[in-house]
């Protein structure tokens, strides 16, 4: 199975992996900017979001993600959220293709959930046990947008949320498989982003790996929530193009 993507721009690749709330639409802000600065941006729907099924195998996401990359020899790669967790796999287990690393309110494989993120779970599990979809997804854009979001932003991540709950429900249980990977296997040079309104898990990834990646600058913004490319696209474009293009 080949995993749903679509492209834009020419040059330099650049992959986009999005939230788990979200799919490849997440990033309309940033195609038209990494075009315009001279990328070929790269935008892929992970297994079971957006125009991706659930695969009907076990799998693993960063495997059929490298499948969607056969052929392009180097890239940096943008990954937000659970999608970062998916770039940072990327990063270490393939180093020599990756270019550069920018991770946005990311995960990461040594979480250890705060009791904040366990509630924010277990109301969404509780939800979707009672048939209640609608519910489960305005408590994923109530809990992952920050206050700069505006309505049209918080209806897209809404219609992206919905799809995939959507999409989930409806297939069978299929087992994602983890690779064991060392983080400190990565060697491109990493922007590590984590907002101030976004739960106090995802700054602790940052910190962390600002400590353990080899070449590694952590940002926080005071601005921003979870999903900062979709909360002020200017204001994470600004930080996200001079570090691709090293300008």
């Amino acid at each position: 199975m080949t995993l749903s993507h679509d492209s834009g721009g020419t040059g330099r690749p650049v992959l986009l992996l999005h939230s788990t709330v979200c799919d490849r639409r997440m990033w309309d802000p940033q195609m038209v900017a990494l075009a315009s600065a001279g990328l070929r941006a790269l935008r892929v729907d992970l297994p079971g979001y957006g125009d991706s099924p659930v695969p009907a195998q076990p799998y693993n996401p960063a495997e059929m993600v490298i499948e969607v990359l056969d052929g392009v020899d180097e890239f940096a790669v943008v990954g937000s959220s659970g999608g970062g967790a998916v770039a940072l796999e990327i990063a270490a287990r393939w180093p020599r293709r990756v270019s550069a690393l920018a991770l946005l309110c990311s995960a990461g494989p040594d979480l250890d959930p705060s009791p904040q993120l366990r509630e924010v779970w277990a109301q969404e599990n509780a939800l979707l046990e009672a048939g209640d979809v609608a519910g489960a997804t305005e408590l994923m854009v109530t809990t992952w947008l920050g206050p700069l979001a505006d309505d049209a932003t918080r209806a897209h991540v809404r219609t992206m949320q919905r799809h995939a709950f959507e999409v989930q429900l409806a297939a069978a249980e299929v087992e994602e498989l983890e690779v064991p990977y060392e983080v400190e296997a990565v060697t491109a040079p990493a922007l590590l982003v984590s907002g101030a309104h976004d739960l106090p898990d995802f700054r602790t990834v940052a910190a962390d790996l600002a400590a353990r990646l080899p070449d590694a600058t952590h940002v926080p913004l005071d601005w921003a929530g979870h999903l900062p490319s979709l909360e002020d696209p200017a204001a994470l474009n600004d930080l996200l193009l001079p570090f691709l293009t090293g300008r």
